[in-house]
């Protein structure tokens, strides 16, 4: 830019700067609609754009979402301020003098993601991370490399209830669905191992419990540094910023008729779209209720007997078929009193050894932690289930292990364990899986998925019948 036609661009003051302000690995600025999310988000994509190597990529789910008034729209006003800055209409790109690139893309069907191996991008951008899939998400992180910056990652959504990212940012999010004040901007850390985050506060948790993972990789990539160094690379940071339209005073003052759109809204859109909450949905299940279950933060010392209940399925995520069944295996544990607890949850959707791994080591550390756990496998009809049972229960050779073949649909298998729900006699152990399977037992049986519905049943209906267990007291 010229001295005559210097511009001052920057975020308002508050969520926006907070967002913009953040060194996490990954950044989700969301909530409520009219926050300045989309804005903070074009912001970001200035922040290196002047280094020669930089690449940046912003996704949206549809192409047509990014013209007509949407990000690739807004980026003219923004970018044309650069001087000597390329513009490409047709690719949706910007470049400026010094080599920076920025790209405008989307992803509308899941084998889209694939186009992008082998590129390398600095700054990887979603607008309304919700309608992204999972795998869409985790996939495009392996293409966050950059040697011009530290790589990441920001994105921006509204609420749903029903995405995977409610259940990303589930720390972030109270019991009554609206984002905890006092967390917002907080990091958390993850690490990724069998398909399953596993959460910390702090990334030496994550590095101890994982050691043995990590030295494998460490050196196998011979990697030039130390461990510890290694070590917190493979650990990423995460944070939530929830937005609200009054954080966005210009909006407010320039269009305050948005507001009164937002007011408008029936219920569940207007808590969504105006309220931020993420917790919201259309209708609760027939059979589960959250406010059916106690939560307890540990078992009690009068336990008589544990069921591990599986749920079986194979399949991993394709382009065809994004979303697949789960593998779930359900913890349940009976006391002396008649009490139900929902002790664990573990769940993969993977490829036929990934599930054999994660049933192998959870029967490990059950017995490890638990002693006398009973491991149930269903039996599919036919020969091919009653192998694969067998197979299973071969590889579990040394825990207590049951195959049987289910018997009913699912709804008849799950009426006992939902009137016991119902009546108050069961009980969950808190745990980062708690709303994943709240949501899946609330959505019964009309929902998408029930893995985990299915496992739950299986093991109460086992724990019902089963034989007092002497097991060791916690």
């Amino acid at each position: 830019m010229n001295e005559m036609n210097k511009k001052t661009i920057s975020p308002q003051a508050g969520r926006q700067t907070d967002f913009l302000a953040t060194k996490a690995d990954i950044a989700i600025y969301g909530g409520a609609a009219g926050g300045g999310k989309s804005f903070a988000l074009l912001l970001e994509g200035m922040r290196h754009f002047q280094k020669k190597g930089f690449v940046g990529a912003v996704f949206r789910r549809d192409s047509t979402q990014l013209r007509d008034g949407g990000l690739w729209s807004e980026s003219q006003d923004l970018y044309s301020c650069f001087n000597g800055v390329k513009m490409s209409d047709v690719a949706m790109t910007w470049t400026s003098k010094e080599g920076g690139l920025l790209k405008f893309s989307h992803m509308q069907h899941e084998k889209d993601k694939l186009s992008h191996q082998g590129k390398q991008y600095s700054l990887i951008g979603f607008d309304e991370l919700t309608h992204f899939s999972e795998s869409q998400f985790f996939y495009l992180l392996s293409r966050n490399r950059s040697v011009v910056c530290k790589p990441y990652v920001r994105a921006t959504c509204n609420p749903d209830a029903d995405s995977w990212v409610a259940d990303f940012i589930d720390w972030w999010i109270g019991a009554d669905g609206f984002a905890i004040p006092e967390r917002s901007g907080k990091l958390r850390y993850f690490y990724r191992s069998e398909g399953m985050l596993n959460w910390a506060s702090d990334p030496n948790e994550l590095i101890d419990k994982f050691k043995t993972e990590i030295t494998v990789l460490y050196n196998r990539a011979e990697w030039p540094r130390s461990f510890d160094d290694f070590a917190r690379n493979m650990i990423k940071s995460v944070t939530f910023i929830s937005s609200s339209i009054f954080d966005n005073k210009i909006l407010l003052q320039s269009n305050p008729d948005y507001l009164a759109s937002l007011q408008s809204q029936d219920k569940v859109n207007r808590e969504r779209l105006l309220n931020g909450n993420w917790k919201i949905r259309q209708s609760a299940g027939m059979y589960f209720k959250e406010e059916y279950f106690n939560f307890l933060p540990a078992l009690p010392n009068n336990i008589v007997s544990y069921v591990r209940s599986w749920d079986l399925a194979s399949s991993e995520p394709t382009p065809a078929y994004p979303d697949p069944d789960a593998t779930a295996g359900v913890l349940m544990a009976k006391d002396k009193d008649g009490f139900y607890y929902v002790v664990d949850v573990a769940y993969v959707k993977g490829t036929p050894a990934t599930v054999k791994k994660l049933i192998k080591n959870t029967a490990i550390r059950d017995k490890e932690k638990y002693r006398n756990v009973v491991t149930t496998i269903p039996q599919d009809p036919g020969q091919a289930g009653k192998g694969q049972a067998q197979d299973l229960a071969r590889m579990l050779a040394g825990h207590i292990v049951k195959t049987d073949r289910p018997t009913g649909d699912k709804v008849t298998r799950a009426s006992a364990y939902s009137a016991q729900a119902e009546v108050g006699n069961v009980y969950i152990i808190t745990g980062e899986w708690n709303n994943k399977y709240i949501r899946e037992m609330e959505s019964f049986p009309e929902g998408k998925h029930d893995d985990m519905v299915d496992a739950s049943a299986d093991a109460f209906n086992e724990l019902a019948v089963v034989r007092r267990v002497r097991v060791r007291s916690l």
